[in-house]
């Protein structure tokens, strides 16, 4: 900044360099983002599993008007002698495991479920803290691709993201360290930084995984729970808005498997409104075939970037 830009015009009453006009319209094709949207999940959250193909088609399209916050709420902490999830009829990590697969199976998000059999994870707040550890270090974004990849390694890859050598596998293919991560989030800091996301939380009166939180600037919002169609949350995103959304073109399907890495059928399907038996057509017409490797997992078909 010069000293000119320091000046403070009296008769136009602009601090710095003043344009001709007193008044101009102008337009950045960019909606000013006046609505918070709060993600409260967990990592072991099966249903969340469910919505990733919903959410991230909102997020991609409507994610101009809002500003996204992932908070964590503490599914499990331990098992203990109790009933866990009485509704799902949930005591003992073994009962997880037929509940998991049908969630799969419904939503045809892959969700193997064995790992609860033979080596169950026995609580989600370390993969939590990881999170909240990564977001303080290199922001909600990458936190998020940590929280995407640790859903895929348990889901479709049966591993156990409760043992720490599961988590700091996970973090280094993010290019991170993961033994300082790790480090970090067993320590004070990702306790505390865990606890602070168990009080928004309960600030926000979530109680159940996935819950979406929409606050527009007059502290007035739309609160949905559960696993829904992508309709319900453009009719709530218009709620808070209050004015009409225009959706954005969907990405390419070249520049979204460079961004996510691994992308399910039923992903793609939801992203593009695709039927299932078009899948396989429609990927070979997007992409060049040394771009992808196409895999199979529990009756369900996937690509990778090469």
């Amino acid at each position: 900044m010069t000293n000119n830009n320091m000046m403070c015009d009296l008769q136009t009453g602009v601090c710095g360099v003043a344009d001709d006009e007193e008044m101009a319209v102008i337009d950045f094709n960019k909606p000013a983002k006046t609505v918070n949207l709060y993600y409260v999940t967990d990592p072991i959250c099966s249903h969340c599993w469910a919505l990733e193909p919903v959410l991230r088609r909102f997020q991609e399209q409507y994610g101009q008007y809002f500003n996204f916050h992932t908070v964590l709420g503490g599914l499990l902490e331990k098992w203990h002698d109790g009933p866990i999830d009485p509704a799902n009829g949930i005591s003992k990590p073994s009962d997880v495991a037929p509940h998991w697969r049908e969630v799969g199976e419904y939503s045809r998000m892959p969700i193997d479920g064995s790992v609860m059999i033979d080596n169950p994870v026995q609580s989600s707040y370390p993969s939590s803290r990881v999170l909240k550890v990564i977001a303080k270090n290199y922001g909600a974004e990458k936190a998020y691709e940590y929280l995407r990849r640790t859903r895929e390694q348990l889901f479709a890859f049966n591993q156990n993201v409760s043992e720490l050598d599961v988590l700091i596998s996970i973090v280094d293919h993010l290019g991170l360290d993961g033994n300082a991560i790790i480090a970090e989030a067993e320590g004070p800091i990702g306790h505390q930084l865990l606890n602070e996301d168990f009080a928004l939380t309960r600030e926000l009166s979530a109680r159940g995984f996935p819950t979406i939180i929409m606050i527009n600037e007059e502290n007035k919002g739309v609160k949905i729970v559960g696993s829904r169609p992508l309709e319900a949350y453009v009719q709530g995103l218009q709620k808070v808005v209050g004015e009409e959304i225009q959706p954005k073109e969907q990405p390419s399907l070249a520049s979204l498997l460079e961004k996510e890495e691994l992308l399910f059928s039923k992903e793609i399907e939801v992203m593009y409104d695709i039927d299932q038996a078009a899948i396989t057509s429609f990927i070979e017409e997007e992409l060049s075939s040394n771009a992808y490797e196409l895999k199979a997992l529990l009756g369900e078909n996937y690509i990778t970037k090469k």
